[in-house]
């Protein structure tokens, strides 16, 4: 049978999860004069976070630490391969401008 997570694990995750919205939301407001396009650094710390918090959320909430090696596989996959389409986009149009 497949092990929950405790409270106090999803309680430390939770709050984990928080800062690291509020760091995005911080590094997103950094050197912006105005409605420009975040730094190349800004971007890739958002990039960062949001797949960092994807990965907690698939493993603790999701509780696919107790799943298979094929399902952990293929929801991280899916979750990388979104992350890397979204920076490429962000880096086309970047130089595109």
């Amino acid at each position: 049978m497949a092990t929950l997570p405790g409270k106090r694990h999803l309680l430390i995750t939770w709050g984990v999860l928080i800062a690291l919205t509020v760091v995005s939301m911080v590094s997103a407001r950094l050197d912006q004069d105005g409605w420009q396009a975040l730094p190349l650094w800004s971007a890739a710390l958002v990039v960062l976070v949001t797949g960092f918090k994807a990965q907690q959320i698939l493993l603790v909430y999701l509780n696919l630490r107790q799943s298979t090696g094929a399902w952990k596989g293929a929801f991280i996959g899916i979750i990388t391969l979104t992350l890397v389409l979204i920076s490429a986009g962000y880096l086309y149009a970047r130089l595109m401008v």
